[in-house]
């Protein structure tokens, strides 16, 4: 028993040292781009390790279908094998690397990569990724029903579209940029076409309170559109706030000259009490006279150099 329990225990670390000496291909990574915008390339690539086998052959799979083979014993050692959504750039695709050219939505799926090692041993190890074709709008999110004016009180609804895309582009709702309250959204609407492309719609509904006009008297609506990480566009509008009407300055003006000054000594004079002033309202005649003398007297030096002045022309 003894012996035979040896003899198992031998066996055991036999095939452990086998196992860790024998030669095997290791798959190091296998790349596949999650999103690619329609009508652009896209790399597959798929790194290995050999570890002292022969590379017997490199598959690549789309749902399980074969569209590229590259076996480095053929002559030319890649081959093409028609599948829909698929076009192969066999100038710049190799063992390690396909390169898709001009996508379309049919080319989304699953692909594997398979490499398999020569005889004796046929290893063959494999991987997969999964790509998604992005169609993206032909312009950026629109903002409509909005008012250029509102209030408190006053009831917002507007709604933010983004065009047909595939997918649909996910809306994003902001309010003086701060990302507007679930409860105040309606939707999304999605809406498909003939060619499955899909138009997005999401709704905005709320009273306006004093707090959503900043210093300036204004609020800022803004809308964001994104689709994964390949798109990214927004669309902002700034509406004003109803602001009190303020009643017209009285405006004074100042009046420059000697009539001026004139006037206000009269004014004063009369202030003063004494030239007889009616406090019923009236002027009275001994008043009228004494402001007449006063203004004589306040123009009468400039009268007297112009007399003087006509004197001394004369002369000359």
């Amino acid at each position: 028993m003894a012996r035979f329990g040896g003899y198992l225990w031998w066996l055991l670390l036999c095939a452990v040292t086998c196992f860790q000496g024998a030669p095997g291909i290791r798959l190091m990574e296998v790349r596949i781009p999650m999103h690619t915008v329609r009508d652009h390339s896209a790399r597959l690539e798929c790194h290995f390790d050999m570890e002292g086998e022969s590379l017997y052959s490199v598959k690549w799979y789309k749902d399980g279908n074969e569209f590229y083979r590259y076996l480095p014993r053929d002559m030319p050692p890649a081959q093409v094998f028609p599948l829909p959504g698929v076009t192969i750039d066999m100038h710049n695709s190799t063992e390690s690397t396909v390169v898709l050219s001009s996508v379309n939505l049919s080319s989304t799926g699953r692909y594997r990569c398979e490499v398999s090692a020569e005889a004796p041993s046929f290893q063959t190890v494999s991987d997969h990724g999964d790509m998604v074709v992005v169609a993206l709008p032909e312009e950026g999110p629109r903002i409509t029903g909005g008012r250029p004016r509102y209030q408190a009180g006053d009831t917002v609804r507007v709604n933010c579209t983004s065009g047909r895309s595939k997918p649909a582009a996910q809306l994003i709702w902001f309010i003086n940029g701060e990302q507007a309250d679930s409860s105040f959204l309606r939707g999304p609407f999605i809406a498909s076409d003939r060619e499955g492309l899909e138009t997005s719609t999401l709704g905005l509904e709320f009273k306006v309170r004093p707090k959503h006009f900043r210093r300036g008297g204004d609020m800022k609506l803004k809308c964001l559109a994104t689709i994964a990480t390949v798109y990214w566009r927004s669309n902002e509008e700034s509406v004003e706030g109803d602001r009190p009407h303020k009643a017209p300055a009285l405006e004074t003006r100042k009046w420059q000259g000697d009539a001026a000054s004139a006037e206000a000594a009269a004014a004063s004079a009369s202030s003063s009490g004494n030239f007889g002033a009616d406090r019923s309202g009236g002027i009275s005649a001994k008043k009228s006279t004494v402001t007449w003398i006063h203004l004589l007297l306040l123009h009468l030096p400039a009268a007297y150099s112009i007399f003087i002045s006509m004197i001394y022309h004369f002369a000359r």
